[in-house]
């Protein structure tokens, strides 16, 4: 890595008096794989941030956006306003959609649309007559971005410290405990519970996959009660999971879902949100004086996002993509079959998906809380990156990656955990 200057740039999640002076600069990308400033390749793992699905340099997106550019550079949907990016992403999602007929909703990124959901989850309620129904539960360790309700609804404890007073009438159950989900809503009062936020599989908090049945129960009991079951699908989807959204892998129909990432394979920020028919009635009614979502974001349904996000949907179905998020599960699990039972490991999770999570051992992280920081270090000086965890690393590689691609992975973490315990 050539010398470097102090930047004024500040990053998110980054200790910035290690991080001034001493950046990891990425300059290209092509495929499975990105390069730094010294001209050095690496396998990219992490998918950037979960949602390089396509891999970097598709060619088909930079035309899409290149030519919309040209058209239509830049247009808002508040009011009545639309653009056909817009009109045309819009009727392709809600086809895809896990509930029929479902409406949609389009913002900057996926943090936006969980705070569109809690706000749609609670209007939804006030306009059915029943305005005392604004409790949010979410999970422990789920994640549901850095906005005012996603940062309320925090299961990572370290991410909802510092702000001051959290938003009111938000709590958490265990992420693995079904009838605690229950337990909590009688506790509040089912007449005062909105909704219960739900990823499929806990992305940042650690690669954490439901236990047989999980999925199918919360949604039941969520029905029993009244409370809108949100999917949070903003790493799930777009095949990362084998499926188009991800919840769609289970029988269920959730009420909201919230996705970004992999919907522009990252390329461009977009964010999405489903309302299943029900939900968005009353603001679809046309009567007089009906209730209007006085909600959106500057940028939502932004004219070159959605061209890009189309020319990702044309790829997904071109090249049958979204399967092999399912098909590559156990590669990838195999893949890091060499870290199962290492010393420095306490578990390897996997085989749900093409992503995973490896935690290191409780002695280890007792002794170096640094420890996932140097794994991270150790594993880009072998040419892969991963995606550090608080706990250890978690994987989720472009879904174009070939399986030989994955043997990189295999060799580079056990060195990288041999060399943690060493140093």
């Amino acid at each position: 890595m050539p010398d470097q200057q102090p930047n004024p740039l500040w990053h998110p999640f980054a200790d910035m008096g290690a991080v001034d002076g001493n950046r990891f600069v990425v300059t290209r990308g092509e495929g499975s794989y990105v390069w730094d400033d010294a001209g050095r390749r690496y396998f990219d793992a992490s998918a950037s941030l979960w949602y390089s699905n396509l891999g970097h340099g598709r060619p088909e997106i930079t035309r899409a956006v290149t030519e919309q550019l040209e058209k239509l550079d830049a247009y808002n949907l508040f009011g009545g306003v639309a653009n056909e990016p817009a009109l045309k992403l819009a009727s392709r999602l809600s086809e895809l959609a896990p509930v029929p007929g479902s409406k949609v909703f389009l913002g900057s990124g996926g943090g936006d649309m969980v705070d569109t959901a809690v706000k749609i989850a609670r209007s939804y309620f006030v306009h059915t007559g029943r305005p005392d129904k604004t409790h949010v539960i979410s999970r422990t360790q789920g994640y549901h971005g850095t906005h005012g309700f996603g940062t309320a609804a925090a299961g990572i404890p370290a991410n909802a410290e510092g702000w001051g007073p959290p938003a009111a009438d938000f709590s958490q159950v265990p992420y693995d405990n079904a009838a605690a989900l229950e337990e909590e809503i009688l506790r509040v009062g089912p007449e005062r519970v909105a909704a219960f936020f739900c990823e499929p599989v806990i992305g940042a908090g650690g690669v954490l996959l439901p236990p047989d049945g999980y999925i199918e129960e919360v949604a039941a009991i969520c029905r029993k009660h009244e409370v809108l079951f949100v999917a949070d699908c903003v790493i799930c989807a777009w095949g990362r999971l084998g499926t188009w959204y991800g919840i769609d892998r289970w029988s269920v129909q959730p009420d909201l879902v919230t996705t970004a990432k992999g919907v522009t394979s990252g390329t461009i920020p977009l964010g999405v949100l489903l309302a299943a028919p029900h939900v968005a009635e009353p603001f679809f009614t046309g009567r007089p004086g009906a209730p209007i979502l006085r909600h959106g974001a500057t940028y939502a349904g932004h004219p070159v996002a959605c061209a890009a996000a189309n020319a990702t949907l044309d790829i997904y179905e071109r090249d049958d993509i979204i399967p092999r998020g399912k098909a590559l599960e156990k590669p990838l699990a195999d893949a890091l079959s060499g870290a199962v039972g290492h010393p420095a490991v306490a578990e390897v999770r996997a085989g749900l998906g093409f992503l995973a999570a490896v935690e290191l051992a409780p002695d280890l992280l007792a002794a170096d809380p640094g420890a996932p920081g140097r794994l991270h270090k150790f594993l880009l000086e072998e040419g892969v990156i991963v995606r550090s965890l608080g706990k250890g690393m978690a994987v989720s590689p472009p879904l174009v990656a070939e399986e030989a691609e994955l043997d990189l992975l295999a060799a580079a973490v056990p060195r990288a955990l041999d060399r943690l315990l060493k140093n």
